[in-house]
């Protein structure tokens, strides 16, 4: 008798074993994520955090905004807003770039400094 439930548990314990095996090999199975798409104002707002550290150079870029597009006759203004701190002081300055939709030429580039 003993020997039965002997057999029975060491069955149990292997069937177990394998389900928990089989459980452990799917865990680390790779895991693929969607990447969210590249907006279209990315390189316009690489392009403000750039021009506005050379403008403001001893001021850290420490938040950034991306306020919109405006479309007008012949050109389009991609606008932010970004957050500086020099030292211990905190300011924003809003970059417009203004640019040929067609050709992605920039025309100009406008900074307005703020305290808010």
């Amino acid at each position: 008798m003993k020997s039965a439930f002997l057999k029975l548990g060491l069955l149990i314990c292997l069937a177990a074993s394998s389900v928990s095996f089989s459980l452990m090999a799917n865990v680390n199975m790779p895991v693929v994520h969607a990447q969210k798409p590249i907006p279209p104002y990315a390189k316009w707002g690489r392009l403000a955090v750039q021009k506005t550290k050379e403008k403001y150079p001893k001021a850290n870029v420490i938040d950034y905004l991306h306020i919109g597009r405006e479309k007008k006759k012949n050109t389009d203004v991609e606008k932010f807003k970004l957050w500086l701190k020099e030292g211990q002081k905190e300011y924003g300055v809003f970059v417009f770039i203004e640019f040929n939709p067609k050709t992605d030429r920039v025309k100009n580039i406008t900074f307005i400094k703020t305290s808010r």
